[in-house]
């Protein structure tokens, strides 16, 4: 196994005001999994709120998991690029190694899907990821928030809080993308599609 580590970086906005909003999904995927690995997010001078560390669980029981380094930006979705480069670049870790956690409105609440590479469905952060790399080929967990009721603006739906409703199964789902996560650094790509695309 490589001892390179992953960088798990959760897309979202800054700010108490954002926290709760689909948009920050991500961001909330993130922080369970530093939960999970005992890792604190510090605030860094690559505009990133960021840690590392190992996770709890690898394919040999009793020995610790792969290296990972766990990140959000402290600015905002459209810029969340230039945080994605400079650590990939402080921690010398390439693009196939790099997994963006985001929120996805062409995808049904509670769904998960994993894929590398591909377009950016109109998602800011992904555009940032993809110009500051120079490359599309970086890992995306996409998790499902579903599209605006009615003729609602896209922008404005997913930086407005969960629905009641999603709300009561929202730690469940974001503590199934955060196994999503962990299963794809450990397994692999295909392991998380034949498991959680079967889902939805």
């Amino acid at each position: 196994m490589s001892s390179e580590p992953w960088l798990v970086f959760g897309l979202g906005n800054p700010g108490p005001e954002y926290a709760a909003t689909r948009h920050n999904i991500g961001q909330m995927v993130v922080g369970d999994l530093a939960q999970r690995c005992g890792i604190t997010l510090k605030r860094t001078k690559m505009a990133a709120n960021a840690g590392t560390g190992r996770l709890p669980h690898g394919r040999v029981p009793g020995v610790p998991g792969p290296r990972v380094v766990l990140a959000t930006s402290t600015g905002y979705m459209n810029n969340s690029g230039g945080p994605v480069r400079r650590l990939a670049d402080f921690y010398g870790i390439d693009p196939d190694r790099i997994i963006a956690v985001h929120d996805d409105v062409d995808l049904p609440f509670d769904t998960i899907k994993a894929k590398i590479g591909g377009g950016e469905g109109g998602h800011n952060g992904l555009r940032s990821m993809t110009s500051s790399l120079g490359t599309k080929d970086y890992v995306r967990i996409r998790a499902g928030v579903g599209r605006p009721p009615g003729r609602q603006d896209t922008a404005d739906y997913v930086l407005r809080p969960f629905s009641k409703d999603e709300r009561t199964t929202l730690p469940i789902f974001v503590s199934d993308v955060a196994d999503a996560v962990e299963m794809l650094i450990i397994d692999g790509l295909l392991p998380v599609q034949e498991k959680f695309h079967a889902r939805s």
